[in-house]
Parts: C-alpha cells; sequence; structure tokens
C-alpha cells in the first residue's frame, strides 16, 4: 500500500497547472502508450463521476469483462486510483511504473496528476483488459486525461460549480470545459444537466458533430426507472445510497446501452447495479469505528461531498432518512478552505441539530474550525469545534444519548483519514 508516491513533485503535490503540452509530449517519449489501451469511456463533470464509474464497472465486470479503472483522487492509498483488469495495482507494480517514468522525465517539470495519469496509462497499455474507464481529474479540456484520440464513449455526468478559480466564475464556462472532452466521431452520454450547461454541450457537440445520448432526451428516469427507447430498467435496487444516485445509475445504463459491442444483459444490469461500490458517498459505518460504540439505534455515516449540489445531495438524503426513522442528526464537518463552505452549510438550515467542526489531519489548505463554526451558525442552532473526529463523535453522544444519526461530511480529504482508521479486525 503506498500510501503518496516518491514522484513527480516538482511542482508540489497539491499544485494545479492546467494544460496538455507537457503531457502529450511526455507520453511521445514513453512510446505513446495512450494509443495501446483498450477501448477507452472518457468520463467528466462535476458530481456523479466517480459513481457512475461504479455502476458502470460493476455492470461490465457482472458481464465477465476485465476492466482497468483511473480515478482521483484516492482516499487512503494511491493504488486506489489504478485498478488492472479489476484489480488494484500492486506496490511492486506501480513503483516500477513511476521510477520508469520517472526516468524518462529527466527533469520534465511534469505536475503530480500529469506524472501519475502518465504511470496509470503506461500500466494500463501493459495488462489485456476489454475497456478502460477514465476519470478526468479537473475540468476536461486541459485535463491530463484528455489526450485519448479517438475514445469509444464520453460521458458527462451532472455540471455544477467547483474550482471556479481554474475553470470559470459560470456554469456556461464550467460546462464548456468539461464538454471539451467530446471527439468526432466519439458518442456523447449526458446526465441531466441544468439549462445553461445543456445548452453548451448541445451546441459543442453540434459544432463538433459528435452525436449526443443525453438525458430528457434520448433517455429519462420515471417512476424510479431509466426508460429509452429501446429499455426499461428498474432503478429501486442500488449499491450506493441517496436518491441522487438514481440519476448516476441511469447515465450508467445509458452508456452501457451505448457500448452495443459489450454483451450486458439485463440480469447483468440488475446485478451490476446492486453490487456497485463507491467508498465514502454515503457510506454507512459500524457504530463501534471509534471504539466505545455510538447509542443503540444510532447511526453513523460517512460523505465526502465537498461543493454545494454535494451538500443539497446530502441535506436532502437527511430528510429522506429522518422521514423514515427521526432522530437528532449531528455533522462533523471539515472542508478545504478554497471550497464554498456557506454554498455547502447552507443546504442543511432547519435540517440538523448541531454541527461539530474539524480540521482536515496534514492538510495545509484544511479551513481553520473557528471558521466552519463561525459560518454555520447562521444556518444551524449549536455548533463547536473538535481536536478530531473520533473526538467529534463522542462529543455528539455526550449531547444525545440516545440514538442520533452523525454524518461526517465536508472532503474527500476527510473521509479518507476517516477510512484510514479502519479498525484491523474489519
Amino acid at each position: 500500500m503506498i500510501i503518496t508516491p516518491h514522484w513527480p513533485e516538482p511542482l508540489g503535490s497539491k499544485i494545479i497547472d492546467l494544460g496538455l503540452e507537457r503531457m502529450v509530449g511526455f507520453l511521445k517519449f514513453l512510446g505513446h502508450p495512450e494509443k495501446k489501451l483498450p477501448p477507452v469511456v472518457h468520463i467528466a463533470g462535476t458530481n456523479g463521476k466517480g459513481s457512475t464509474l461504479a455502476f458502470l464497472r460493476s455492470m461490465l465486470e457482472t458481464a465477465g469483462y476485465k476492466v482497468h479503472v483511473y480515478t482521483s483522487p484516492h482516499l487512503v492509498c494511491f493504488n486506489e486510483r489504478i485498478v488492472l483488469a479489476g484489480k488494484q495495482i500492486d506496490d511492486e507494480t506501480l513503483t516500477a511504473t513511476l521510477k520508469e517514468c520517472e526516468k524518462v522525465a529527466q527533469g520534465v517539470p511534469l505536475s503530480f496528476f500529469e506524472g501519475t495519469t502518465a504511470a496509470a496509462i503506461l500500466a494500463m497499455s501493459r495488462v489485456p483488459a476489454d475497456i478502460v474507464l477514465l476519470e478526468t481529474g479537473l475540468g476536461g479540456r486541459l485535463d491530463a486525461t484528455n489526450v485519448i484520440e479517438h475514445p469509444l464513449l464520453n460521458i458527462i455526468t451532472p455540471i455544477s460549480f467547483d474550482h471556479m478559480e481554474f475553470l470559470g466564475d459560470t456554469l456556461a464556462k464550467i460546462a464548456f470545459e468539461k464538454a471539451s472532452i467530446m471527439k468526432k466521431g466519439t458518442p456523447c452520454v449526458v446526465s441531466k444537466q441544468q439549462p445553461e450547461a445543456r445548452e453548451v454541450i448541445q451546441n459543442h457537440a453540434r459544432d463538433m458533430g459528435v452525436t449526443l445520448f443525453a438525458c430528457d432526451d434520448a433517455w429519462t428516469i420515471q417512476d424510479d426507472a431509466y426508460i429509452s427507447a429501446t429499455k426499461k430498467t428498474g432503478l429501486h435496487s442500488l449499491g450506493l445510497k441517496g436518491a441522487h444516485q438514481k440519476i448516476n445509475a441511469a447515465t450508467a445504463v445509458a452508456a452501457i446501452e451505448q457500448l452495443t459491442d459489450f454483451k450486458v444483459t439485463d440480469a447483468h444490469i440488475i446485478q451490476g447495479l446492486q453490487n456497485a461500490e463507491w467508498p465514502a458517498r454515503l457510506q454507512a459505518l459500524p457504530l463501534d469505528w471509534y471504539g466505545t460504540p455510538l447509542s443503540a439505534g444510532s447511526e453513523l455515516w460517512l460523505d465526502g461531498g465537498h461543493n454545494q449540489d454535494g451538500g443539497k445531495v446530502l441535506a436532502d438524503f437527511i430528510v429522506a432518512e429522518n422521514a423514515k426513522q427521526p432522530m437528532p442528526t449531528v455533522l462533523v464537518m471539515g472542508m478545504l478552505a478554497n471550497k464554498d463552505i456557506d454554498g455547502f452549510i447552507k443546504s442543511f438550515e432547519g435540517k440538523v441539530e448541531r454541527l461539530i467542526a474539524v480540521s482536515i489531519p496534514k492538510e495545509a489548505l484544511s479551513a481553520f474550525p473557528r471558521r466552519l463554526e463561525s459560518i454555520a451558525s447562521q444556518y444551524i442552532p449549536e455548533t463547536e469545534s473538535a481536536d478530531s473526529v473520533k473526538q467529534a463523535v463522542g462529543f455528539a453522544e455526550k449531547s444525545y444519548p440516545g440514538k442520533k444519526r452523525v454524518v461526517i461530511c465536508g472532503s474527500l480529504y476527510l473521509a479518507g483519514t476517516v477510512l484510514a482508521e479502519k479498525p484491523n479486525n474489519r
């Protein structure tokens, strides 16, 4: 298990420097491994990329296909980002591939994401598989993954506001960056979008000569079912929690419809949707995760949503759960300082009783808990700070001795530290 690779870090592991020139040049030095990959499905969007990928992967693997996967960020160890034919890359292969890339780079100032993406592509080019599921890191147009000349399929998941300092301050600008993964001759599945983003995607597709298979045009969700001209699939039993996962599952089913060379039956689809896994997305944790268990009947949840739409999704989930089983809800929250903290927190107004702010361990960009408290106090009746998530969960137990719902949220980086504390017996 490799927590952080030894290479590259000349620009700093968190520095973002968008552009394709370095990446294209480096892949040439490596012998163009991007041209030796199995068929590629390239996925962009703001929300739901990982969940959509998880549903799609599960359906394909249920049908017996070998699937390469590249995603980011990781939660606990870097190996999570690269899956080779269904298996997480092992330490030996990862280290050897990174060292090979480092040797070829010879001082080329690659960003962390560029270097590790190149290593992932190199590793995937050497292992037989039937398909590659490739997730963008940030945006699309200038993202390091946007080096596949002829993908088999593109997918654009719901677009909203995030990373505005890099992608633009309007939904239209952000949508253009995401839509720019489109390639002429490659069909594109489009998930449900806000009107402004939808218009940009449609216009870009027309300019590029791309055929769209879009939500509310070619397919829709009705009565908890995916419906297109040729298929109807129930979305009642999904492996991932939350009403919002229906749109992600439906988007993945739409992708299966477009992958006509892959024989995926209705039974494979149903089983795949049920078996899908994606950590830190409304993930239920055991009540004794931090040792002393929470009171009987309580719930402990973990979610990595970190933007305005992510906050709304989580708030809607809490409302739905309270309708089924009312109990006090406590948010244990840590966020990066450069996120829209107010936009995330305001979704919880009137829906939770308490917020306990924490910092994200070993994260230089973590927002100060006092700042989180100050913002949260505008929307949530009771707020306080804790030195750690474990302490915060203890505070929640003390504040509500009976059953309660504790939700750890605000950042995938925070979620990663929680999962890293997984007890040895699990």
